[in-house]
């Protein structure tokens, strides 16, 4: 069981996306076009930007519940700053920046003050909730990419014919997989989420890598919502609801321990690419969205059960 495990930890991740892709494609051989691909990576983007930000806290065996109200909020802030007649250059630079203060705002709770990670960002998912309510009136801001060049090019551009967001997907992974493997930072975050104390007496700065963590939490959280009011080309008051389950089932399905300390980005990118399948592949199917839920919570089930009998 323990070599199994092993064998799982290494490659389970890769072995299931490669049969999910094997199963949808003979069932329905249009799923391997270059089109579908392309439209998979475009559908998955928004829920991997999360989810990668989502790991570096997890690893810390922390959580936040908040990342759906962040990009909520700072996609509400941002429509409405476009429409207002704010350049959107500058709109966008100010949400993703506010985005990371909300992260901030949330990792010195948890770190300086020491409140439970649950409790700090369940009350933030509500609180960031309420301001996007209430600055926007309930009502969506329309037309948003109208005469936003810049922001429509967040999901309608391409660069040699490979979409934007797809781009933004790989390099945001590429850029966080370097920080996590081969920094100190990166190995102080694998440090507290193994044992905090430990890492403390070690001399590990804990406070502010648990901070930095929800920092970079809240502004990947904010590039998603970038990229989903780009491609609404519309503000949602609701946008980002539930987000943050789908983040964390791409991280757990990864392989990442909710216990902290153990998994990779590298899972995460698998996991997020999984739930993406199931997703796309299901609905060229034609399977109803109603059974989509329940498939898709057994696999979550699956995932946390491995990584449960691995960890014993």
């Amino acid at each position: 069981m323990k070599k199994i495990g092993s064998l799982y930890d290494k490659y389970g991740t890769i072995v299931v996306l490669l049969v999910l892709v094997l199963i949808v494609t003979s069932i329905n051989p249009k799923f391997m076009t270059m089109y579908n691909i392309l439209n998979v990576f475009r559908q998955v983007s928004i829920n991997g930007l999360i989810a990668f930000g989502m790991t570096f806290v997890i690893l810390t065996a922390g959580i936040d519940l908040s990342v759906g109200a962040i990009l909520g909020l700072t996609g509400m802030i941002l429509g409405l700053m476009i429409t207002s007649g704010t350049p959107d250059f500058i709109a966008i630079v100010a949400v993703l920046l506010m985005g990371a203060l909300l992260g901030l705002f949330n990792g010195v709770l948890i770190s300086k003050i020491k409140l439970q990670a649950f409790i700090v960002t369940l009350a933030t998912m509500t609180a960031f909730r309420g301001i996007t309510m209430i600055i926007s009136d309930g009502i969506p801001a329309m037309n948003v990419t109208s005469n936003a060049p810049i922001l429509d090019f967040f999901s309608q551009g391409s660069v040699l014919g490979i979409p934007f967001p797809m781009i933004l997907f790989i390099a945001s992974f590429l850029i966080l997989l370097v920080l996590l493997q081969n920094t100190s930072f990166g190995r102080g975050v694998y440090a507290i989420g193994g044992n905090e104390e430990v890492a403390r007496l070690s001399s590990i700065p804990t406070d502010r890598i648990k901070t930095m963590v929800y920092v970079i939490s809240g502004f990947m959280s904010s590039l998603a919502g970038v990229i989903l009011t780009s491609r609404l080309s519309s503000s949602q008051p609701t946008a980002g609801m539930t987000f943050e389950l789908d983040a964390i089932a791409a991280v757990v399905i990864g392989g990442t321990s909710l216990l902290g300390g153990r998994g990779r980005l590298f899972g995460t990118f698998i996991g997020v690419l999984i739930i993406g399948v199931l997703n796309n592949g299901l609905n060229i199917i034609g399977v109803s969205a109603f059974y989509q839920q329940f498939i898709k919570g057994v696999v979550i089930l699956l995932a946390v059960i491995l990584d449960r009998k691995n960890s014993q």
